[in-house]
């Protein structure tokens, strides 16, 4: 099983970025899929996730109305869409997969992708 995390880049504040998720050796459409971000000297905290059952959401309250996700099955590809970033947004963003329910809790998923780099900065 491979994820890999793409799209991050150095953006300015205000700025958008889309991060896609590329998923191998595992049926996205059976697997909930969360993105988490840890920026230096923290811990790695939730971000966003999506439910393989009906494609329902959570988001954080930090990026409430800024990030969509958004899944694409037959890609087998998970996508952050990010808008309005801010100085805070800053970190390394992981996506991951896990069966059964949806969880909002990192230990709970079982395979992890590298990570992007996403640098808000002017």
């Amino acid at each position: 099983v491979q994820l890999q995390a793409s799209g991050g880049g150095l953006v300015q504040p205000g700025g958008s970025l889309r991060l896609s998720c590329a998923i191998s050796g595992l049926a996205l459409e059976k697997n909930n899929i969360g993105w988490f971000r840890q920026a230096p000297g923290k811990q790695r905290e939730r971000v966003s996730c999506t439910s393989s059952d009906d494609g329902s959401a959570y988001y954080a309250d930090s990026v409430k109305g800024r990030f969509a996700i958004s899944r694409d099955n037959a890609k087998n590809t998970v996508y952050l869409q990010m808008i309005s970033l801010k100085s805070e947004d800053t970190a390394v963003y992981y996506c991951a997969a896990k069966s059964l329910s949806l969880s909002t809790i990192p230990s709970d998923y079982d395979y992890w992708g590298r990570g992007t780099l996403v640098t808000v900065s002017s």
